[in-house]
């Protein structure tokens, strides 16, 4: 093979198009990989990445992908085209052997400057049906790799792999004595973690403080918020909020007892890789493709959560889905723990490691 060079890239919009890029990149730097990666100039990957020790990151112009009118669609092709020579002038400078993306915006003119310099892409899907970006990417990769078995059928055959949920392992090195002394939480009460997604979600917010009076009868609250939302004129014993939580997130984990979720799928497969009982609560149709409705419906159906969803959510709806959660917590956490993780990151990196000594 020739040096070990290799270029991640995904975000632009959400933490879940990073996950699995921070799961695998570590692995590669341990093995002496030159990582470089290229993301937005000010999109959450950018955050992510930049403190990882070996990486080195690279911003481009992006174009976010649309499925609404806005003015700023008729810019957006400009954008697109100027990160793609971006793009192309860093793949040419770097000559990595492979290119990795987990999808999001700001992968388009990364893909089509990887097909315009002869360089192997592989794809990362994890959610039930492909995003509008990865839809776009596809053809210029090599590969596309699949968290739900179902959702090769949505992709071409020559190019598709299942091959299950990327978990960072360092999920499972959490410390329940760092949990609660982080919190200042304990064990006398069951602990219960609310997620909005890396941006937070309003309506989740609102609902959960409105009936926190009630919430904290039956529960202990951890609430990851998003940015700029945490309230201190809700601060009491037995609540803790954050903006975003990233280092701390496996401790936390380590004494969650039940979650109350968006249904991104990352979030939800590390969430059933842990054996944390949880309530979903997907992104309705009318802000967003649809993919979390369907993630979350595919986990229900499986018996790993239940679901609420958004134009159902009231505080008193929220806590009676919650007291059920609660109350079906160890038939739940039986059916996931029939759930057997494949080696998927070691399945990632020997797909990539493949298509780097095709070149």
């Amino acid at each position: 093979m020739k040096d070990k060079q290799i270029i991640f890239t995904g975000g632009g919009g959400t933490a879940g198009h990073v996950m699995v890029n921070l799961a695998i990149i570590p692995e590669f730097v341990k093995e002496g990989w030159t990582v470089d990666y290229i993301g937005s100039v000010n999109g959450i990957e950018k955050d992510l990445i930049e403190p990882l020790k070996g990486v080195t990151y690279h911003s481009i112009s992006t174009g976010k992908l649309r499925r609404y009118f806005s003015k700023e669609n008729f810019k957006d092709p400009f954008k697109v085209v100027k990160g793609t020579w971006q793009a192309h002038r860093i793949i040419g400078k770097k000559k990595p052997a492979v290119i990795f993306s987990k999808g999001g915006f700001v992968s388009v003119p990364v893909l089509v400057a990887a097909r315009l310099k002869g360089v192997p892409a592989v794809i990362h899907e994890s959610d039930y049906t492909p995003g509008l970006a990865n839809k776009l990417a596809i053809p210029f990769a090599k590969k596309v790799l699949a968290t739900f078995p179902e959702t090769l059928n949505y992709l071409p055959e020559d190019k598709a792999e299942w091959i299950g949920a990327v978990v960072r392992e360092e999920l499972y090195t959490g410390q329940r004595e760092k949990g609660f002394k982080l919190t200042g939480l304990n064990s006398t009460k069951n602990v219960l973690l609310i997620m909005g997604g890396s941006a937070g979600s309003q309506k989740i917010n609102q609902a959960i403080r409105a009936g926190l009076d009630q919430l904290l009868e039956e529960f202990q609250v951890i609430h990851i918020c998003g940015k700029d939302n945490v309230d201190e004129s809700y601060a009491q014993p037995g609540y803790v909020q954050y903006e975003y939580v990233q280092e701390e997130l496996k401790d936390i984990l380590a004494i969650t007892d039940l979650v109350c979720s968006r249904a991104g799928a990352n979030s939800i497969f590390e969430f059933l890789a842990l054996n944390k009982p949880m309530l979903l609560i997907p992104l309705s149709r009318n802000a967003s493709r649809g993919d979390q409705i369907v993630n979350a419906d595919s986990f229900k159906k499986q018996g790993y959560a239940k679901v609420l969803e958004e134009e159902q959510l009231t505080t008193e709806t929220l806590r009676k889905a919650l007291q059920q959660l609660k109350k079906d917590k160890l038939q739940i956490k039986d059916k996931m723990n029939q759930y057997r993780s494949s080696e998927a990151k070691e399945k990632v990196m020997e797909i990539i490691k493949q298509q780097a000594t095709k070149q």
